[in-house]
């Protein structure tokens, strides 16, 4: 594989957090464009790449990121910013299509929505269309990839399904959550967005991408309870406000209603593979079936894989995020390492390093498993954060009274 000068955009969010380091591992040099390269400087690569401040909404600081970059990696949208955000979506492309052009670079590599654009979409859909069109205005070859439900830790398709599979034995939604999906693999998503660099018969390309099998969306979360051991039952509702829905995932999920609201409305379409393009292109890539890459999600469930990027807000409270409960408090030294925490019998040292980090594992009758770690700080006082994967109900009960009652 040839070393290139790659940009990334989006670098601090899920798909581009796990493409950078497989960058890294072929010899890329990697440019992150970043609004605020404070957070990402926390990232474990961030020694490793060539942090570049910039916004896709301030045009002018786009050329100088673009400059000697081959190819660019557009992971971006706007719904965080809420109620206009496909127009922000649509000119911030077209904006990068130009400065990519000028800039003499050759190839977009785009990770957008799978939907049928002949149908009547969700504006969120949409829009993920429309920008893969912006960004082929200025005439740079571009590789769109259209997924579905990516399957992986900290999707928030998938934490959504997750946090409402593990929580409501009853699972209650909308009629059209009978629509249709092909989920995909997180690894299997990385893995196409690789390729593309060395795979110029992709360029102008609209690759879609999902496992061969395709579920409703209320299998999706069926297949999740099952594998996950939880008996659920579902009831869908023939009127249910999309709104009502979002607020509902917002409160119970990790996911923000900005983020929810246009997700939950998307799911009133298919979202389906309709051509053969990524088999014709990547022959030698076999997506993951949903339900394997749900098996390999939960095997990997542990401190040690969370991205630390996406939970260090935890560090001002608590979170949620890739199935677990997270708390982190700063502890002058001459505390106990240990808070006695309910239904806790022992700790066990799992790990130990020479830097005096020490990750401990509960032992207890509670449904989930809850971790300890302690990391000396600066300051000379040290960090202990509370790692909790609830299992079910009952879990989730246990985790809510144990980040209230731990401080």
């Amino acid at each position: 594989m040839t070393s290139r000068q790659i940009l990334v955009t989006g670098a601090s969010g899920y798909i581009a957090s796990r493409l950078i380091p497989r960058l890294l591992q072929a010899g890329h040099r990697v440019r992150c464009l970043a609004r605020s390269p404070h957070k990402l400087r926390l990232a474990p690569w961030a020694g490793q790449v060539e942090i570049f401040p910039g916004d896709l909404t301030q045009p002018h600081t786009l050329l100088p990121a673009l400059r000697g970059v081959e190819t660019a990696y557009y992971l971006v949208h706007s719904m965080a910013a809420g109620q206009g955000y496909a127009r922000l979506d649509l000119q911030s492309a077209r904006d990068f299509s130009r400065a990519a052009r000028q800039a003499g670079t050759q190839h977009i590599i785009y990770l957008g929505g799978l939907a049928d654009p002949t149908q009547h979409l969700a504006l969120h859909l949409r829009s993920r269309i429309e920008t893969g069109l912006a960004l082929r205005e200025a005439g740079v070859a571009v590789t769109e990839f259209r997924a579905g439900v990516i399957a992986g830790a900290g999707s928030v398709s998938f934490e959504m399904i997750r946090f409402i599979a593990e929580q409501f034995p009853l699972m209650v939604g909308p009629k059209w959550l009978e629509h249709r999906s092909q989920p995909i693999a997180t690894s299997d998503v990385v893995e196409y967005l690789l390729q593309a660099l060395e795979n110029p018969a992709c360029h102008n390309q609209v690759v879609e991408l999902g496992c061969q099998t395709s579920r409703s969306y209320i299998e999706i979360m069926r297949e999740y309870a099952r594998l996950r051991g939880l008996k659920r039952r579902d009831l869908l509702l023939p009127v249910m406000p999309a709104w009502l829905m979002a607020l509902l995932i917002s409160w119970l999920t990790p996911v923000p209603f900005s983020y929810a609201l246009p997700l939950v409305e998307g799911l009133q379409n298919d979202s389906l593979v309709r051509d053969d393009a990524a088999r014709r292109l990547f022959p030698a890539l076999q997506p993951l079936d949903y339900a394997e890459a749900i098996r390999r999600t939960l095997s990997a469930m542990h401190p040690n894989t969370l991205d630390r990027l996406a939970l260090a807000p935890a560090a001002a409270g608590w979170l949620r995020g890739e199935g677990f409960l997270v708390k982190t408090r700063l502890q002058p030294l001459n505390t106990p390492e240990q808070t006695p925490l309910p239904l806790v019998t022992a700790w066990e040292t799992e790990n130990r390093s020479p830097a005096g980090e020490i990750l401990l594992k509960a032992r207890g009758k509670f449904s989930g498993q809850l971790w300890l770690e302690s990391r000396p700080q600066p300051e000379g006082d040290f960090s202990q954060t509370l790692f909790f994967a609830p299992q079910g109900l009952p879990g989730f009960l246990y985790g809510y009274f144990l980040m209230g009652v731990w401080r």
